[in-house]
């Protein structure tokens, strides 16, 4: 049985926009196809009549900067991003987590834009993504639109994205300054070959020894990616000491609400698991964001 009809190949955006219009439904994106194309082959998604495939596009292949931010196009292949210098620079913790997605097989292929569609809770872009408060850029034949990166997901491997008629074009990220700096954490059954049990990923704003601000995003914890707000409201204004990182730590069981899965972990580790991490991913972002200030 065909998994699909047609495949269109469109070098603009026009042309993508006009084959998803125009083609019988079914009709799907695909980039890197390393979630979708599995998907098709083991019948969890139903047989679509048209691919069309958005690798050979100029906007969403964009990784540069743009005035106040970094984009990140949607089709960059998640190899690009983890070694990116600019990546490395203005958003580690994007880098260091798609640094962990799959093998390099999988990496040299796979785009950040197919993390982030796929809608997963625990996807390792799309934590950094939501640490760093990135926005999404969507275009459809009606016109482009920003949408904050959470907006986009609605349950495990549920999008906002409308399928057949949203493009995901990239993703605007902004800009590092003196004093900021990200990190990325998780711990996981052997690298390549499951979701994480737990990741984390924390950006914050130093000023001297003070937290001035900071975003901490964690999954899975529900059926989104979540932001742990009630333990950035708390560490506002506080030092980074003993006595910050206790109270932080004691606070995970209000900020979470982790469940016990089968396959990969109880809730209890978890929260064992999500203290350590977060000890990590926060005191490497603290020394980075006090380390003297090198624009690359």
């Amino acid at each position: 049985m065909n998994l699909w009809k047609e495949y269109y190949l469109p070098t603009t955006l026009k042309q993508a926009l006009q084959f998803l219009s125009e083609s019988p439904p079914p009709v799907r994106i695909i980039a890197g196809g390393t979630d979708l194309l599995l998907d098709l082959q083991q019948g969890r998604h139903e047989p679509v009549h048209t691919l069309v495939d958005v690798t050979r596009i100029e906007e969403l292949n964009r990784l540069e900067i743009d005035d106040d931010h970094l984009f990140i196009g949607a089709a960059v292949p998640i190899c690009c991003i983890a070694d990116s210098p600019l990546v490395h620079f203005h958003a580690r913790a994007i880098a260091e987590g798609c640094s962990l997605i799959g093998g390099p097989q999988v990496r040299n292929v796979a785009t950040l834009g197919g993390n982030v569609a796929h809608a997963l809770p625990a996807a390792d872009g799309t934590i950094g993504l939501v640490a760093l408060d990135a926005i999404a850029e969507i275009i459809d034949v009606h016109g482009s639109r920003l949408v904050p990166i959470l907006d986009l997901f609605q349950g495990p491997g549920r999008s906002s994205l409308i399928p057949g008629k949203d493009i995901l074009v990239g993703f605007r990220i902004p800009l590092r300054h003196p004093g900021q700096a990200s990190s990325f954490r998780r711990i996981m059954r052997p690298q390549g070959v499951a979701l994480p049990i737990l990741n984390m990923a924390v950006w914050v704003k130093r000023v001297a020894d003070t937290i001035s601000r900071t975003r901490i995003a964690v999954g899975p914890s529900g059926p989104k990616p979540q932001r742990a707000s009630i333990i950035e409201v708390f560490l506002e204004g506080k030092p980074w000491n003993r006595e910050t990182i206790s109270e932080a730590t004691r606070l995970m069981r209000q900020a979470f609400s982790f469940r016990s899965s089968p396959y990969r972990a109880t809730a209890e580790y978890r929260y064992e698991v999500c203290q350590q991490l977060f000890i990590e991913a926060f005191s490497s972002a603290w020394k980075r964001a006090g380390e003297e200030w090198q624009k690359e």
